[in-house]
C-alpha cells in the first residue's frame, strides 16, 4: 500500500502532463488565466503549459502526502521531506522560468543525494543505513550488508545518470513517460534482483528462517 501511495504524485504528474499536452492551447489559456501570477511575464505558451501544470500538480500532491501523514499523526519519512524540498525548489524554478529543465533534473538530484548519503554514512559515521532500516526484517552477515549498501550506492548513481541522459536527449513528453514507467520499472527490476541475490546469501547465526530474507527484501521506495 505504501508503494502505491508513494507513486501517486508520479501518476498525477504523468496524467496531468498527457492531458494538457493533448490540449496544449486550452491548457495554455487555463494556465495563464489561473496561474499567470506564478510565472515570469504572466503568460504561458502552449509548449510550456503541460509541464508547468504537471509540475504544479506534483508539488501539490507531495505537499498533500505530508499533510495527510501529519494529520494521521504518523512520522513523515525523511525521504518525503527531501522529495518535497527538491520538487518545491526545482519545480518552482520550472514554473517561474517557463523551463522544464529544472523539474527534469529533480529525479537525478534525488538519486544522487541518496547515493551520496548511502555512501557517506558508513565511510564517515560507521553506519550502514540499509542495515539500520532492514535489520528488523532480515539477518545478514556484515559483509553481505556492505555489498548490499554498495549496490544501492551504485544503483542510485546510475539512475541519476540515466534520467539525465533521457532528459537531455529526448523530448519532454518522452521524458515524462520514461520517468513514470522507465525509472519505476528499473527500480522494480533492481528490487527483484536484490531479492534473488539475498536468497543466496549465508544467514546470520541469529536468523532461523531461510526464506525470510528473499521474501522480505525491500529497499527505499519510488523516488
Amino acid at each position: 500500500m505504501k508503494f502505491v501511495l508513494d507513486l501517486l504524485p508520479l501518476i498525477f504528474f504523468f496524467v496531468t502532463f498527457k492531458v494538457a499536452d493533448s490540449n496544449a492551447d486550452a491548457s495554455a489559456r487555463f494556465a495563464s488565466e489561473h496561474f499567470g501570477f506564478l510565472v515570469n511575464g504572466g503568460m504561458v505558451g502552449p509548449a510550456e503549459a503541460p509541464v508547468l501544470l504537471a509540475t504544479m500538480v506534483v508539488i501539490a500532491a507531495t505537499l498533500m502526502q505530508i499533510l495527510v501523514m501529519v494529520a494521521m499523526r504518523r512520522k513523515v519519512d525523511t525521504m518525503l521531506w527531501v522529495t518535497f524540498a527538491l520538487v518545491g525548489v526545482l519545480g518552482g524554478a520550472t514554473v517561474w522560468f517557463h523551463d522544464p529543465t529544472f523539474i527534469k533534473w529533480k529525479p537525478s538530484a534525488l538519486y544522487w543525494a541518496m547515493s551520496l548519503v548511502f555512501w557517506a554514512a558508513p565511510v564517515f559515521f560507521g553506519k550502514n543505513l540499509l542495515q539500520s532500516l532492514l535489520r528488523g526484517q532480515m539477518q545478514l552477515p556484515a559483509a553481505s550488508w556492505r555489498r548490499l549498501n554498495l549496490a544501492w550506492v551504485v544503483f542510485f548513481a546510475l539512475m541519476g545518470v540515466v534520467n539525465l541522459y533521457v532528459a537531455c536527449t529526448y523530448s519532454t513528453s518522452a521524458w515524462a513517460t520514461f520517468k513514470v514507467f522507465g525509472l519505476t520499472g528499473l527500480m522494480l527490476l533492481f528490487l527483484v534482483g536484490q531479492g534473488v541475490w539475498l536468497s543466496r546469501q549465508p544467514l546470520d547465526a541469529d536468523d532461523e528462517s531461510p526464506a525470510e530474507p528473499a521474501a522480505r527484501a525491500t529497499g527505499p521506495g519510488p523516488l
